[in-house]
């Protein structure tokens, strides 16, 4: 014997499938984490507080130019800043977009 499934989603009572602006944001979040490079630079801001693009360089076995194209990605998406100090730029992780993505994941 077969039982109804129900479309609606017991959390919100919206319908199943509806998606919704915290979903497209947590997409938009995931996109941005979506290669190993970006988590690895992420794991690295958040243990090392701040790092200058040549330290990143230096941790990971990627060229300078792929480096700087995966910490725009990520600064597109707000999950990092840059600020410039002198010749160089340091970047360090925005905290409030890591509570955001934690409480977005789990909210699934």
């Amino acid at each position: 014997m077969c039982h109804r499934i129900s479309t609606m989603n017991d959390r919100t009572g919206r319908p199943m499938g509806a998606m919704t602006a915290a979903d497209t944001e947590l997409a938009r979040l995931a996109k941005a984490l979506g290669h190993p490079a970006r988590v690895a630079i992420v794991r690295r801001l958040l243990a090392r507080g701040e790092c200058a693009c040549g330290e990143i360089v230096d941790g990971l076995p990627l060229a300078q130019p792929t480096v700087s194209q995966h910490l725009k990605v990520l600064k597109i998406a707000g999950l990092i800043v840059g600020e410039v100090d002198g010749p160089r730029v340091c970047y360090c992780v925005d905290p409030r977009m890591v509570r955001r993505v934690k409480d977005l994941i789990g909210g699934l």
